[in-house]
């Protein structure tokens, strides 16, 4: 395990995580001299803006948790009200979720409409069945990857 993903479990706060991570992200991005930006409010259903090519895409960050094998992330909003829990989907508020990888110190990319609604889950490791369809591999979902493809 790394030192930062050591440093990051020691965050006891999921608030905490969740600002960690879009820190993470965030110097991921800029430092791939990608321009971020930031809403001056925190009530967009968005977490950062990136411009890639001259156009504009919304990122929603999250951060995955499990491992070693695979992880997973929410792909829903979860708030709670007075009668109980709302959840609610990004597709038409974010055109990807941005994710940092805790487990290997990875950050994703993954668009909205290929997330599976609730939870996504990310392969790192090959299944032991061998089984090789339906599967969504790290490989894909890499940042380099998936800016070198908007």
């Amino acid at each position: 395990m790394s030192d930062e993903t050591n440093r990051f479990n020691r965050l006891d706060e999921p608030q905490k995580r969740g600002q960690a991570s879009e820190a993470i992200i965030k110097a991921e991005l800029v430092v791939r001299d990608v321009p971020v930006l930031v809403p001056e409010y925190d009530n967009e259903p968005y977490d950062l803006a990136i411009e890639v090519d001259g156009e504009f895409y919304r990122l929603q960050c999250k951060t995955a948790y499990g491992g070693p094998d695979t992880v997973q992330f929410e792909t829903v909003s979860t708030r709670r009200t007075a009668s109980g829990y709302e959840r609610r989907a990004y597709h038409g508020d974010s055109d990807l979720f941005a994710v940092y990888n805790p487990v290997v110190d990875d950050v994703y990319l993954v668009p909205v409409e290929d997330a599976a609604a609730g939870k996504m889950e990310i392969r790192l490791t090959p299944p032991a069945n061998n089984q090789s369809v339906g599967i969504n591999w790290h490989e894909e979902y890499l940042i380099d990857a998936r800016l070198d493809n908007l």
